[in-house]
């Protein structure tokens, strides 16, 4: 039989324990108690100030820009998925130049400005936030963080940020723009600055606590939710912007010119359909780009306008009723005109010329003998009325005004040489509207760019909403005019037969002016080759015109800039499905 072992033993023992137990907790409590006398008590000011450094950290939530579109919805300007690299400047600080050569292998970024990003900021030396970089592709900004933490550096991070992305590269971005990465200086360029305010948004923000570097789980946590950007729409038809530029590209570099523009305006709205520049540049580098080719030309850039000028003075001339297609004109081999003789561009002995054929042989001669029957003044008000020496207002940066003299200070040689387009300076887009204003039975409709109504940052309001209208001449006279314009395209008739599409009543205009140059303020030699038209001839659906600058070699109006014309406008006939009118096509006598 076994011993039991004494109750006695057993019962001292487990008082043993007990008193053990009692004595441990109220050392523990002691401690605390101790702890929590130092912090309330003894240095309060110290401990908050702790808590505050490791404490909270606000980080921006991107707004998601809105997107730009051609009028069929297309996407010309998006935001696509992307990411932002953070720092947190306490624990890169002390690796921050291989954190930051990391950095700059494998994003292509600048090592010294990673540099200072990484680094603490003197002037804030607990903050625990810095941007790194912005708008990161996901792929490539994902793979940079694996490196840094393959090399066993913390406090990198990432943060959702939508990147810009132009999906047709160079299509329409002399137009649309671009954006500059939001820390750095600067606003970008064309729609995405003028309507920064309406695609940006307003970024949110989360505020949260962390704890050892890293964020508390249960810690504080509050957020005020981005407000997404809204999309502007476009008059602009990409397919139509896309051919317009490969064309003019084509042509001007056939020409080895300087530079070019051709411009698409539907004749009945005056809705841009294409605003086409060369050189132009891929919007997602603009940083590759020539400052000088970021902007629109077709805006930016004044010239005189030459020949084409020729159907806005005998638009007017017709207006007032003071000469008809059929007038008849003796025009001289030269034309004395104060100080000044007047040359036509072809060589010829004394010619008798109708209107018609002042203008299908675009003679400066003629039109300076018609310009005659004006009434000081009534010239300049009729190019003023066509919008000459005035911004159209589309909504880009950068536009200028032209210059039209003030008809104060009009001489004998000034009525002379404007009335032929010299002596006087357009944009494009100026040009063209002009043009189509003949197309529109004599009412000018002011250009537009956006759909509907949008307003610019500086609070202009824009769009085919607010397009305003006026009349500069009759219907009758526009009709007219029309008619002679067709004798320009006509075979054996005129300056520019290669420009008519078969099948269509096509009117044009070719142009040729002398340029100023920009070192001398005088006529250097350069010239700026042009054509303006639309079709059908008497039932207009399409303006299109065209400017080539510093052509080389032996180029005019007709045979340098009238082949743009006429693709560009057979390429809007077909696609618009818009048929012949099957009338019988403008026989107005040139000669007689």
């Amino acid at each position: 039989m076994s011993a039991r072992r004494p109750a006695g033993r057993w019962r001292g023992s487990s008082e043993f324990r007990l008193r053990f137990a009692l004595i441990v907790l109220a050392m523990v409590i002691s401690v605390f108690g101790v702890r929590l006398v130092q912090l309330q008590g003894l240095d309060p000011k110290a401990y908050a100030a702790k808590a505050d450094a490791e404490g909270l950290v606000t980080v921006p939530l991107p707004a998601t820009r809105g997107s730009i579109t051609d009028r069929n919805g297309v996407a010309l300007a998006e935001s696509v998925s992307g990411l932002m690299i953070v720092a947190d400047p306490k624990r890169t600080d002390e690796h921050a130049e291989e954190i930051a050569r990391i950095l700059a292998n494998k994003l292509d970024l600048d090592y010294f400005d990673l540099l200072s990003r990484l680094r603490k900021n003197p002037a804030k030396p607990d903050a625990r936030f810095a941007y790194v970089a912005r708008r990161i592709p996901a792929t490539d900004a994902k793979a940079a963080v694996a490196a840094i933490d393959d090399a066993g550096f913390k406090g990198i991070d990432t943060r959702l940020d939508p990147v810009r992305d132009y999906p047709g590269g160079d299509v329409a971005a002399n137009l649309v723009g671009f954006m500059k990465v939001p820390d750095e200086a600067g606003t970008g360029g064309g729609l995405e600055r003028s309507f920064d305010g309406l695609l940006a948004g307003k970024d949110g923000s989360e505020t949260y606590e962390v704890g050892g570097g890293n964020r508390i789980p249960l810690g504080e946590n509050t957020e005020v939710k981005p407000v997404d950007g809204k999309n502007l729409t476009l008059t602009i038809d990409r397919d139509v912007q896309w051919y317009a530029q490969r064309v003019l590209r084509t042509a001007v570099q056939g020409a080895r010119a300087e530079s070019g523009a051709a411009i698409a305006l539907d004749s009945r709205t005056g809705e841009i359909l294409a605003l086409a520049d060369y050189p132009s540049y891929d919007a997602n580098k603009p940083g590759a780009a020539s400052k000088d080719d970021l902007g629109s030309r077709a805006l930016s850039d004044v010239y005189e306008p030459g020949s084409v000028e020729k159907v806005l003075t005998m638009s007017g001339l017709l207006d007032k009723g003071l000469v008809t297609p059929r007038t008849r004109v003796r025009v001289p081999h030269q034309l004395p005109v104060a100080d000044r003789v007047i040359h036509d561009y072809f060589d010829h002995d004394n010619l008798r010329l109708t209107l018609a054929g002042v203008i299908a042989k675009s003679s400066n001669i003629g039109t300076v003998l018609a310009a005659r029957q004006y009434q000081p003044g009534q010239l300049w008000h009729y190019l003023d009325l066509f919008g000459l020496g005035h911004r159209t207002d589309v909504g880009m940066p950068g536009e200028t005004r032209g210059l039209l003299p003030d008809p104060s200070t009009w001489t004998e040689l000034t009525q002379a040489t404007a009335s032929f387009g010299q002596g006087v300076s357009v944009n494009a887009l100026q040009m063209a509207t002009a043009i189509n204003t003949v197309a529109n039975g004599g009412e000018l409709i002011s250009p537009s760019l956006i759909k509907g109504e949008a307003r610019t940052s500086s609070g202009d309001e824009v769009g085919t909403d607010v397009a305003s209208r006026h009349r500069v001449i009759s219907q009758s006279a526009a009709e007219k005019v029309s008619k002679m314009m067709e004798m320009v395209t006509t075979e054996g008739a005129g300056t520019a037969p290669a420009a008519g599409i078969a099948g269509y009543r096509v009117a044009g205009k070719t142009g040729t002016a002398q340029q100023v140059g920009a070192t001398c303020g005088c006529y250097d030699g350069s010239l700026a080759v042009s054509f303006a038209g639309f079709a059908p001839a008497d039932n207009p659906r399409f303006t299109v015109y065209v400017v080539i600058q510093k052509p080389q070699g032996s180029a005019s109006g007709g045979g340098t800039a009238g082949p743009v014309f006429r693709k560009i406008l057979t390429y809007l006939l077909q696609k618009y499905a818009v048929p012949p009118t099957g009338t019988k096509p403008a026989r107005l006598p040139v000669e007689w």
